[in-house]
């Protein structure tokens, strides 16, 4: 189940408003999480966006590497560490995973910052669950 479908992006301009507008952020370097849980029953848990600033990164070369490293880091550790409390059917994550970093760094600190980003944002939506 290591995949990363069509229905787990995020395209929906509705949905993408939606979050920039009302949802929650925090920065874990270097990526900016922003995150909303809606009541809208899907297929997958969660949809994501991954965006690197054009204006940090003139060439397109460098942002699709980072997008590349950072997709490639989600999709192996979403079944483990984000799927698993995203439990209830009637509810859907909205993620967006901003790339703020100034370098270009291996995959390995891809992988270790954003399996921390992933625990903070747990760490974050358990609460919320738990007042309804």
């Amino acid at each position: 189940m290591n995949r990363f479908n069509k229905e787990e992006r995020l395209c929906s301009k509705k949905y993408l408003d939606l979050l920039f507008k009302n949802g929650s952020s925090f920065l874990l370097y270097p990526f900016r999480i922003t995150f909303l849980l809606v009541a809208e029953p899907h297929k997958y848990p969660a949809q994501v966006v991954i965006n690197v600033a054009k204006k940090r990164y003139k060439h397109a070369v460098d942002r699709n590497l980072i997008k590349r490293r950072t997709r490639e880091a989600y999709r192996l550790q979403k079944e483990a560490k984000l799927y698993p409390f995203l439990n209830q059917p009637d509810q859907l994550l909205l993620l967006s995973l901003q790339y703020v970093g100034k370098a270009k760094y291996d995959y390995s600190v891809f992988e270790k910052k954003l399996s921390g980003a992933l625990q903070k944002l747990v760490s974050q939506i358990q609460p919320a669950d738990e007042i309804h």
